[in-house]
Formats: structure tokens, sequence, C-alpha cells
């Protein structure tokens, strides 16, 4: 049968009456009124249009389909009598001449309502997610995600950057994530990677005298799943600049993403260019967070010297950090539900104290504290109604615990959270090293193929010494909006000997670089150009514009929590035959 439509199913209007047009859709509902008499809703990509069934030969081919078949309608536009101004199609009706049953539903019962699928389990939505797609308000985001995908693409363009696509199969490289691995079927023994980002490739394109790259790139690593981070594969906009410099780049991507977050956003307030700029340890200090979500106005503070030699154990040999707010007036179920909260979410205790109507210190620990009332009412500006909660323990404990309790506080508490904004910032000069959490060994703490800043001389002064290299900062940076890291970059280390040095300080030596990074190191002998750049997350800042709270209902195919995709039946297990292709071997003995 030969397919056709004249009109879609949001284009009709009262202007079309008294035409005959031919529509095709999907039959959304049904609902009869006597024996001959039904009124369908057809509805496509477009919109939905109203059918009227007036006959009893029509009423036969309606009564044989289920509801979610696709099917053609042929009929006479005509003004409704009873208008519906909310749709765009609310004042007309077609009347058919015609039904054809293009593709039969053979479902009686459908996994859930199309238009309240996202009430639906998600494991169930994200197995029919064809039907979850088909439910307008799914769709939307997934629209909108290509509009912004093709703005950022003329945006970059337009500002001379070319379009590259680099190799999806490559080599393995340690970058903070464990990698895909896919066996080399004519190389025994080895394994391509799926790469976690572009990173060597970019930057040896700069090394090959192109200036200006970008590309939306799929990126794949074995992560666990998160409300904003999905585990296998993500998309990002990756680009790089050479002879460029840390403004240049952060200049580039205010002028691309500002613009997207106040034409696509849901949100009409958005950041002024240039974004504040605000350095890692003020950031860890003042906000607990190298991710600040500045739409809450708390801040952190450091009550350490305040509350030195106070008898409340956890608070000795510690550092202690507050958050005080003023006219607190929620009472102990919600502060006990609070600390219980905090330390779901970090796995360390915090406590607490209010101030009375006489300024004295209740209630918490107020009783270990009595003697430093004057000190801490000085201190955090403290009136009667205030309320204080406390996090103490090694440093980068006691700041990521206060951040946690600043965003809980924040959101919880009415009149410190200005929602509807997209508050941008830059986190800049992240530290160059840490000390893994797991090793208790030199690591580096951002992106290793970043610049020291200070260069090789700033390596050189502090080797040997893990206090000096662990306050060497890196020209690195990351784009924070509304409390997401949505994009990350730094100028990059493009002279192979400050590159040696900096991974000699990690315990590899130049065999090691050369081994792990032969192509990227030998391209820099030839003489590399300075360049610098970041990678903005697609699926986070599309997150971000559709205002939801999981990452996965703007992925069009998304795998689930744990990693599954649970509508391809993915990973699932292969024939012998493929595996004895690809030189594998399974033990049996790790499966159970």
């Amino acid at each position: 049968m030969f397919q056709s439509r004249t009109h879609n199913c949001g284009e009709l209007r009262l202007s079309h009456a008294g035409e005959t047009v031919t529509l095709a859709g999907w039959l959304e509902n049904v609902r009869e009124v006597g024996n001959n008499f039904a009124f369908l809703v057809l509805r496509d990509y477009y919109g939905t249009t109203q059918i009227v069934v007036e006959t009893e030969e029509m009423m036969k081919i309606v009564k044989s389909v289920n509801k979610e078949s696709t099917i053609q309608v042929t009929g006479l536009v005509r003004e409704r009598e009873s208008k519906n101004l909310k749709l765009a199609t609310g004042e007309i009706e077609v009347v058919p001449q015609e039904i054809n049953i293009l593709g039969k539903c053979r479902h009686n019962q459908l996994p859930f309502e199309i238009n309240k699928s996202k009430d639906a389990d998600e494991n169930t939505r994200l197995k029919y997610r064809y039907l979850d797609l088909r439910n307008p308000q799914v769709k939307k985001n997934i629209i909108l995600r290509c509009q912004v995908v093709a703005a950022i693409r003329a945006a970059m363009t337009e500002r001379g950057f070319l379009e590259i696509t680099t190799p999806i199969l490559t080599a393995s490289s340690p970058e903070g994530a464990r990698d895909y691995l896919v066996p080399a079927r004519n190389h025994p023994g080895k394994f391509y990677a799926l790469p976690q980002a572009p990173q060597q490739f970019k930057q040896l394109l700069m090394t090959s005298g192109f200036d200006r790259y970008f590309q939306i790139a799929p990126c794949f690593r074995d992560e666990d799943a998160r409300a904003d981070r999905t585990p296998g594969e993500f998309y990002q906009l990756d680009m790089e600049m050479a002879f460029a410099t840390q403004n240049d780049v952060l200049t580039t991507l205010e002028g691309v993403l500002r613009p997207i977050f106040q034409k696509f956003g849901k949100y009409e307030r958005v950041s002024e260019a240039p974004f504040r700029h605000i350095p890692y340890n003020e950031a860890m200090e003042r906000y607990g967070s190298d991710k600040p979500d500045l739409r809450i106005d708390l801040e952190v503070q450091d009550i350490t010297e305040t509350v030195a030699g106070c008898a409340f154990g956890p608070f000795q040999d510690a550092t202690v950090k507050a958050v005080a707010v003023d006219n607190f007036a929620e009472g102990r179920k919600w502060i006990d539900k609070l600390l219980a909260d905090v330390e779901v979410q970090t796995g360390n205790k915090c406590c607490w104290f209010k101030v009375d109507e006489n300024g004295q210190l209740t209630g918490g620990i107020s009783k270990f504290l009595t003697d430093y009332t004057a000190a801490l009412t000085e201190k955090l500006s403290l009136k009667p109604g205030s309320f204080v909660c406390m996090a103490a323990g090694k440093k980068t404990a006691a700041q990521k615990t206060a951040g946690v309790i600043r965003t809980m506080m924040g959101k919880r508490i009415p009149g410190h959270f200005d929602e509807e904004q997209y508050a941008m910032c830059w986190i800049v000069d992240f530290p160059m090293y840490e000390m893994g959490e797991e090793s208790g060994e030199l690591e580096f703490c951002h992106n290793p193929f970043s610049m020291p800043q200070g260069g090789k001389a700033a390596l050189e002064a502090a080797e040997g010494d893990i206090e000096k290299l662990l306050a060497i900062n890196a020209d690195q940076y990351d784009l924070v909006v509304n409390g997401y890291e949505s994009a990350s970059g730094a100028v990059r280390n493009h002279d192979p000997e400050i590159m040696v040095k900096a991974f000699q300080m990690v315990g590899l030596g130049e065999e090691d670089v050369k081994a792990k990074f032969p192509a990227m190191y030998n391209a820099f002998t030839y003489g590399a150009p300075p360049h610098a750049g970041a990678a903005p997350g697609i699926d986070r800042i599309v997150m971000l514009l559709c205002g939801e709270e999981s990452i996965r209902e703007v992925i069009t195919f998304p795998m689930n929590k744990t990693a599954q995709d649970l509508m391809m039946d993915a990973p699932t297990t292969v024939s012998q035959k493929q595996l004895d292709d690809v030189h594998i071997l399974i033990n049996e003995s790790h499966l159970q």
C-alpha cells in the first residue's frame, strides 16, 4: 500500500474546514459514545487530531484495532462544536471516509499508559523505551537535545572550529576510569579500548597544525551510574585550541554555552559573562565542594581555632567547619533527619546547636560550647534564633561533609535557595596532585595532561617533598552550573620534558610515559604548539536545560543503573565460536 499524508496531526486549523485530508499516526485513544459513534485521538510526532467516527463501516474498523496501532485516515475537516483551545488543532475534527490499518498493535494490554509513562517503573520504561518515547513529554527532551546539539555545532563552526571525528577503537590509556576493552581478532591476546575521551587525539590534532577542533564525541567509561551520570557511554562537546590560553578557552565557551542556556533553558535567568572564577581551595573552604551550587546563599565557615581546646571528642585534633542560619524555626525531628541524611550521603556524623532568645547556646552539643559562646557569636554572627550545624575530622572530610550540610540546609530552609536560574562559575587552580584515598600515594588530581603552574621549575623545586608537590596547582578548570560539573578542561602540557617530570612525581619514569603515550610523546618532540581545551558534557547540560533530575531522561536509549540495556538485552552471552574467533576463554569459576 502506498502510505501518504497530506497533513500532519498538529497542522490542521479552522481555515482547513471543508478540505479532504489524509492523516497518519498512532491511535492514542478511542471513546465510544454509541453503537456507531466514537471520538478517536490520532497522534504523530507533531501533535494530535480528533477523529469523529459516525458510520457503522468506520466503527467496525475501529473496533478491530487496539490502541497504539498505526492507521491512515482520509476524511473531511470540519469545525468542532465543542472546541478545545488548549490544543493547536482544537477547533477542528476530521470525519473519516476511509481508515487503513498500517501497523497493528497486537497487544490488548500495554505495559503502561503512553501519556503517563513517566509514572511507570523505570526498568519497565527502559525495557519498552520505544513506547516510552511515544509520550510527547518524554519525546520533547530528545527533541530539545537535537536542537541544542545543532545550535552548538553552528556556534562552534561560526567561531572557526573544524568538526573532526576521532577513532573509536584505540589503545587503553590511564585516564581515571575503567576502560571498555575490545579483543583484537587478528592480534591474539591484545585488546583495543573504547576511548574514555578523545584527549590524546585532539592534542595530536593541535600538534598536526589544526588550529581549532571540535566534535560531539562519544566517550566510554565503565563507571557506576548516578542521577547525573549514565554508565557506559556519554557525549561531550570536545574542543581544543592551538596557541591558546586558559582565558581563550573560557571566553569561547561562555560565548557558546550562555546563549544555549538563554535560548533553551527552563529558567530565564543565566549568569552574566564572564562567569565568576573561584579557585579550588576557596571553593572547598567557602562551599565545601568543587562544584558549588551558587543558588544557595549559605557558606561554610572554619571554626577550628574558635573552638580550640573544646572537650567535645570529635573536635579534638580535628578541622571543624560550620554552617549557620538565622531565624531557624524547625524542630528536633527536622534536625535529626538532617543529621541522618548527611551521614547517609557522606559516611560522617555532624552535630548542632541553637541560640535561644537570650543569646545562649542550647540543644545538641551546646553543653560543650558554653565557654565559647562569645567567640562563636562573633565568628558566626549569631543571633537569637540562629541554628548551627557542624562537621569535624580531617580537613578534606570536614570540608566535604560541611558542603553537604550547606546544600541540604540551603534547599530545605526557606529563603536560602534561589532555584529558578542558572548560576554558573569557573572553578580554577586545581591541585596538580593529591594523595590517593585507596593507594595512600601521590596521584594526579584531575588530568595528567595538564600544565603545572610554574612548569618544570615548580616540579623540580618540589621534588621529594610531598607537601610542596601537593601545593602545586595546575592550569585546570571546571564549569559548574547549579552544582553540577558541566565541563572540564585544562591548558595542556605540550613539552615532553615537563610531561616526563610530571609523571616522575607519581612514580612513572620516561620509559613508562613513552610506553603509555607513545604517539603523543613522540609528536611533542617534533615541536608542539601551546594548546588548551575543554569538554562540556552534552547529556548533563541537556538535563539542566530540561530541569530533569535524572540524566536518563535526556538520553534516547539509556542503560539502567547497573549498566544494562533492558530493551536490547545487553550485555549478553555470545557463542563459543565468537569467543574462539577473538581468542577469549571464559573462566567459569569467576562467574559464580
